[in-house]
């Protein structure tokens, strides 16, 4: 805005500069040219009755008497004077001028002739330099009128810069920024009114923490419980290896539920970033230990293609729920093999995870609003890929489908930079057993 403003102005006092300073500029030098051209006349018509007069009382013409009509005093240009009488004889006063010259001779009644000569060049000379006034002068005019613009977009602008600045900090959790008045009434609207947002947007956020606040030490009473529980399911089994299995696989589930509650706890007391250097395959792998046996009930296949060597930068628990959310989607609205597969997303070292399967695919008239909440096919809530997309994007990744029939599922996030070694990043942690199973610690 600043910059159109100061074009704006700029343009505007360079129009008027053109189309008033350059016919102001050419009237006046021709104005000064007519009037130094009729100071010659009546210069030469005074010559012209003070000879007359001399003559018809038979006075002599001589050069002192002429000098007075040379000029150069009061402003009057330097003149050549020469008077012929009727006898021919020649008076002249003042030096000749060379070069072009510019007279109006005039013959007296008694048949002398008159001659005012002065230089042409002197005479434009007279003109020029009204028009270098008139240049000088819009000159400076055009110097006020960009000093006069700097100051209006600056006026005008500064206040903007600082309402941008106040939106910022709405945006980054500062929920009732400052906006000093401007005295532009219209951006004092906007600002009154983005005051006025940020107030009921505090309001709101505060619901929502208090909520998740609430939420999350309702729900980890219930799970710690539920832990318990299926410790001592596992110490029950005795030698049943299915049920204790069946058990460190629940409790692995409750474990990362667990951790998606202090992850939204830790959300609703800070805005903070809480993304980690994340070993990909583990995450993965826990995911399809959970999936692989309800897949199977079913008679369909999980299938996983990730390298051990993707790292990528996210929120463990908030990865799991969103890999958890897709591959639970599959299950219900797909079919065939569902594939989890990690590759490269271009040359910044970012990842993309696809989870995708052989079903029917999306729906064309359900595809662009399968992000949102309660859309569903009808057979689910419609807030599980909600859900998993407010997770993505919370730890700086993107949730989108990619591919409609069949379908297919990318989750794009960050990866670790190749110039930090992955085991000084993510250390090894050592194997321990614990009631006969055994878990990698980290």
């Amino acid at each position: 805005m600043r910059r159109r403003v100061l074009v704006a102005t700029v343009s505007a006092v360079a129009v008027a500069v053109i189309l008033l300073g350059l016919p102001l500029g050419i009237l006046g030098g021709r104005l000064v040219y007519d009037t130094e051209i009729r100071a010659l006349n009546q210069r030469t018509s005074e010559l012209g009755r003070f000879v007359e007069g001399r003559l018809d009382r038979g006075e002599p013409i001589t050069q002192d008497l002429l000098e007075r009509y040379v000029g150069g005093e009061d402003g009057r240009l330097l003149a050549y004077v020469l008077v012929i009488t009727p006898d021919g004889t020649q008076t002249t006063a003042g030096e000749p001028v060379e070069g072009r010259v510019e007279e109006r001779p005039i013959r007296t009644q008694s048949n002398a002739l008159v001659f005012v000569s002065v230089s042409y060049l002197q005479l434009v000379l007279r003109s020029v330099q009204i028009v270098v006034l008139v240049i000088a002068a819009a000159i400076v005019a055009f110097g006020a009128g960009i000093l006069t613009a700097v100051w209006q977009a600056n006026r005008l602008a500064a206040p903007l810069v600082y309402l941008a600045a106040s939106a910022e900090q709405l945006g980054s959790g500062q929920v009732r920024p400052r906006v000093e008045p401007s005295g532009v009434e219209e951006i004092d609207l906007v600002a009154a009114e983005l005051a006025r947002s940020s107030d009921r947007m505090a309001g709101r956020l505060a619901a929502e923490r208090q909520f998740a606040s609430d939420a999350s030490h309702q729900l980890r009473t219930p799970l710690t419980a539920l832990s318990m529980r299926l410790e001592e399911i596992s110490y029950a089994a005795g030698d049943n290896e299915e049920v204790k299995e069946e058990a460190r696989i629940s409790l692995e589930q409750v474990e990362r539920l667990v951790q998606v509650v202090d992850d939204l706890l830790g959300r609703s007391r800070s805005t903070g970033g809480t993304t980690e250097a994340v070993h990909l395959v583990e995450v993965v792998q826990q995911q399809e230990e959970e999936w692989a046996p309800t897949f199977a009930q079913h008679g369909r296949k999980l299938e996983v293609d990730v390298s051990p060597e993707v790292h990528v930068l996210a929120t463990p628990g908030g990865l799991a729920q969103v890999l958890a959310t897709l591959i639970e989607n599959s299950l219900k609205h797909g079919g065939g093999t569902t594939t989890v597969r990690a590759k490269p997303s271009g040359p910044s070292g970012a990842m993309v995870i696809q989870v995708s399967d052989e079903g029917p695919g999306v729906p064309d008239d359900l595809a662009p609003r399968i992000f949102e909440r309660e859309v569903t096919s009808g057979n689910g809530t419609g807030l599980g890929l909600a859900l998993a997309r407010d997770l993505a994007a919370a730890d700086g990744g993107r949730l989108e489908l990619s591919q409609r029939q069949p379908p297919v599922f990318s989750l794009y996030l960050a990866g670790v930079p190749r110039t930090m070694d992955p085991d000084v990043v993510l250390p090894r942690g050592m194997a321990i057993s614990s009631r006969n199973r055994r878990r990698r610690v980290w």
